[in-house]
This record gives structure tokens, C-alpha cells and sequence, in this order.
């Protein structure tokens, strides 16, 4: 098999696969290996067609990651929910101390970590601020 074809089907398997991630890394992996076929149907040797790969493959890695870490200072560490904005309906204090509570939202109960103001009764509305693994963190005033 032509060095070229194997490099485009690495290419398509990387971006293939990518398309069930969505995380970025693995496109430019497959663009760097798209760009090792290229210097290989142009009859680069082996040697050439790596290096181009290599270069391509990390010269997106770092934009990849420059771009995850940009976006997240921008969004704030736990802003990333899609439930951000949301209301959501004060049920009990688990820790009164430490602000963990439990919430009513989209129709089950959720913990919660209440970092500003304090809801005043049961079914006091409450507005989600972020998320931080499976917990809420809410306050009392809108986002």
C-alpha cells in the first residue's frame, strides 16, 4: 500500500473518531496526518512525511490547548453549564455552615452550594451560577 493512502486512512480514522469526542485534539492530530499524506504523494521520504506530520500535529495540539485554556478563564472555572441563568426552587440546608443545600430543579433534587446570600424559606427561588461536577452552586440574585 502507498505511504499516502496510509496516511489519509490514519487521517480519516483520527477525524472519524474525533467526531464522537469533541474535544479538538484528535482533528489536529488528523490534520497532521492529512499533512503527512501530502508530502507523501508528493514523494517526500518517510523521514519528511514524519516530521511534517509531527510539526502540524503539535502546532494544533498547542492552539488546541491555548483555546481550551483561554475559554475557560473567560467563562469562569464553573461556568460552563448550559443550566447557568436557571431557576431553581430552595428545599433544605444539608450544612448551613458551608452553604451545601439541597435544590429542587428540572423536577428532582439536586445539591447545591449557595455562594451568595442566603435563601430566607423553603421554595425561596434560587438562580444557578454554575455547576461543579453534580453539584449546583447558586445564588440568590440572577446571573
Amino acid at each position: 500500500m502507498q505511504d499516502y493512502l496510509v496516511w489519509t486512512i490514519a487521517g480519516f480514522a483520527l477525524v472519524i473518531i474525533e467526531l464522537m469526542t469533541g474535544t479538538f485534539y484528535l482533528l489536529v492530530l488528523g490534520l497532521g496526518a492529512f499533512a503527512g499524506a501530502i508530502v507523501a504523494w508528493l514523494g517526500g521520504a518517510l523521514l519528511a512525511q514524519v516530521v511534517v506530520a509531527g510539526i502540524v500535529a503539535l502546532a494544533g495540539t498547542g492552539w488546541v490547548y491555548r483555546w481550551h485554556q483561554t475559554n475557560r478563564k473567560a467563562q469562569g472555572a464553573f461556568s460552563n453549564s448550559l443550566d447557568v441563568g436557571q431557576m431553581a426552587n430552595f428545599e433544605e440546608w444539608v450544612n448551613k455552615p458551608s452553604g451545601l443545600a439541597r435544590v429542587k430543579y428540572r423536577g428532582s433534587t439536586w445539591d447545591a452550594l449557595v455562594v451568595s446570600g442566603e435563601p430566607s424559606a423553603i421554595h425561596h427561588a434560587l438562580y444557578i451560577v454554575g455547576q461543579e461536577g453534580q453539584t449546583l452552586r447558586v445564588s440568590t440574585t440572577q446571573p
